[in-house]
């Protein structure tokens, strides 16, 4: 992996390496669908906030959030990126992703 394990979630490190052959396929799915059309890469970071955010992934969202740091985007984008289904998804459910947002903000 690219990443230190130790930043990773136990759980995903765990899972990683109990089942590497799909951990690899996972990963090589990722490549496959970010090369798939033309947004860059921030803008398929802040997609997969609001995905995260609309399926209700807490542990996704935090690590799409560390991911969207790691690329320079801003804690205003990445706010921004989660309040905008709010007329969606609910008010309850947007509160939610904002405050697992705040906790993984305030690690880094």
């Amino acid at each position: 992996m690219s990443r230190e394990k130790t930043e990773l979630p136990k759980t995903f490190v765990a899972f990683s390496d109990r089942f590497p052959e799909l951990q690899d396929a996972h990963q090589q799915l990722g490549k496959v669908l970010a090369d798939a059309g033309p947004l860059d890469e921030k803008s398929r970071a802040l997609v997969k906030l609001g995905v995260c955010v609309g399926a209700g992934r807490e542990s996704a969202l935090k690590s799409h959030i560390r991911r969207s740091l790691e690329l320079g985007i801003t804690r205003k984008e990445i706010e921004h990126a989660l309040v905008l289904g709010m007329n969606s998804i609910g008010f309850p459910a947007t509160v939610a992703a904002w405050q697992w947002a705040q906790e993984a903000l305030s690690k880094e």
